[in-house]
């Protein structure tokens, strides 16, 4: 596996191990000293180790970020908080293939999309949400009682914890941080333990943009512990999550004695359906990138693939003809397409789902099973697995695996396939392959997802809400209905007698 060097600052920054906390402008070590360590997915390697948060650094976190709040950062002119925001987006420009060099050492994304979309993107978020802070405006309603003027204001909300998953860091930080920050809240930050290395960056660069201190505050380490008192706090204002709908869950719980807001981007069992008169050179590769890409360590993965009858077969075919020529290896591999599981715990979860699928009658059509020759050895690699034969009660076709294994599906009617999208708990995604246009609109319209796309698959953009239907969660990310999730309106009536 030819692997490129690293760049001298994610070196410099890998040498500064243990990494710290950012609290309150400062970078601390937990309270209790204790720390945990990154491995490289790709190779087993120790990449650095971490400070690992109790209750007492989110203590201290969630103090520093309301005294940023209190302080002024709420009421700060507009054009103040869009510069600093703006100088942040160049920050993370000029510093993008460290970044995504980051993120590839530490959850096994490939490079070459870590470079091209994820550093990019996370920038593109910080850019668009910029120009928000003088757009922030409430409204005049026309109140039926005379003599009185009423106006609304939004304000911010406060402190904001935001909490993400691995698969994403980048994006999934700079799309949740830049409208906090836009609407001026202040935020504690918690990554995944298995993927904080590039947002601790990221808030090395949050201080060199100049933010005051306790703006951002950075907090590592277990979610279990970390989420849940963050979840329970009576200082925190408003929860984002993006995570497991079990994790959603554990935080509905957990902030249900203080009611604070809440928004739950969850999990997801997306299908994805090519009907006979879709085209197909388009159709098949990109339903081999939804259900594929990123090793299917994606929320929003084209995970259920139903094809019509007339061109399942040949659908099939030409899918398991490109696993066997996609490109596997070390996510800083430029030629690699496909990297590595996350660890060893989500290997073996998805090597079980596999061993289901076997146990309960589906056909393995192609791969399923552990990469351990050669390079593969020291990593965690799972061959692109499909199978057929399966039905919907299959545990591989009604859970989330978050892995490289896709099910396909024959269906005969329009009818039919809808029913059989929608019979899930999920609701965070779709996809739909067809030439026929109203087709397309009357689909779209009778799937029950968040988003849905037709004739390709997985695209965003900051002016789009994302977010999910039933057990995907509520509240959305992105878009003019993020800026409303993330302030209060206020009514003021004012007696003009």
């Amino acid at each position: 596996m030819p692997i490129q060097p690293l760049s001298p600052g994610t070196t410099r920054f890998l040498t500064q191990s243990p990494l710290k906390l950012l609290i309150g402008g400062e970078w601390v070590a937990a309270a209790s000293g204790e720390t945990f360590t990154s491995y490289n997915p790709s190779d087993g390697t120790r990449l650095a180790d971490l400070a690992a948060a109790g209750p007492e650094d989110v203590d201290r976190a969630v103090a520093a970020a309301r005294q940023a709040f209190e302080a002024g950062w709420g009421t700060l002119p507009p054009a103040q908080r869009e510069s600093l925001m703006r100088r942040l987006g160049d920050l993370i420009t000029a510093h993008a293939s460290e970044l995504a060099e980051l993120e590839s050492l530490d959850n096994g994304k490939p490079i070459h999309h870590t470079r091209a979309i994820d550093s990019r993107v996370a920038a593109r978020q910080v850019y668009h949400f910029a120009g928000w802070p003088s757009k922030i405006a409430g409204r005049t309603p026309s109140v039926s009682i005379p003599n009185h003027f009423v106006y609304t204001r939004r304000e911010p909300l406060g402190v904001v914890a935001i909490i993400i998953p691995w698969n994403y860091p980048l994006i999934h930080t700079m799309q949740k941080l830049s409208p906090a920050l836009a609407c001026g809240n202040t935020v504690v930050f918690k990554p995944a333990q298995l993927a904080s290395l590039a947002v601790l960056r990221l808030g090395e660069l949050i201080q060199e943009a100049g933010f005051p201190p306790g703006v951002v505050n950075v907090i590592t380490g277990r979610g279990s512990v970390i989420g849940a008192a963050l979840a329970a706090h009576p200082g925190i204002n408003k929860i984002q999550v993006t995570g497991s709908t079990a994790v959603g869950r554990s935080v509905v719980q957990a902030s249900a004695g203080n009611l604070k807001r809440l928004a739950l981007e969850l999990g997801s069992k997306a299908p994805n359906i090519i009907f006979a008169d879709a085209d197909l050179e388009a159709a098949v590769p990109g339903a081999f990138k939804a259900g594929f890409g990123n090793t299917g360590q994606s929320c929003v993965a084209g995970a259920r693939l139903f094809v019509q009858r007339p061109v399942f077969d040949e659908v099939v075919a030409r899918l398991v003809e490109m696993t066997r020529t996609v490109k596997i290896g070390h996510a800083l591999d430029p030629e690699t397409e496909l990297g590595p599981i996350v660890d060893e715990v989500q290997t073996e979860a998805i090597l079980n789902y596999i061993k289901s699928g076997l146990e309960q009658g589906a056909q393995l059509v192609c791969g399923g099973r552990r990469m351990l020759a050669g390079d593969y050895a020291q990593g965690f690699y799972i061959e692109p697995t499909i199978f057929t034969g399966v039905r919907d009660e299959m545990v591989v076709a009604c859970e989330e695996i978050f892995g490289p294994v896709l099910p396909v599906f024959p269906f005969d009617t329009e009818d039919e396939v809808i029913a059989r999208a929608n019979a899930t708990d999920y609701g965070l995604a779709a996809g739909i392959w067809t030439r026929d246009v109203a087709r397309a609109h009357r689909v779209s319209a009778a799937i029950k997802a968040g988003v849905v796309w037709v004739n390709t698959y997985d695209l965003f953009d900051p002016a789009v809400p994302f977010g999910g239907f039933k057990g995907s969660g509520y509240g959305r990310d992105n878009g003019e209905e993020v800026i409303e999730l993330y302030t209060e309106v206020k009514s003021v009536w004012v007696s003009l007698k």
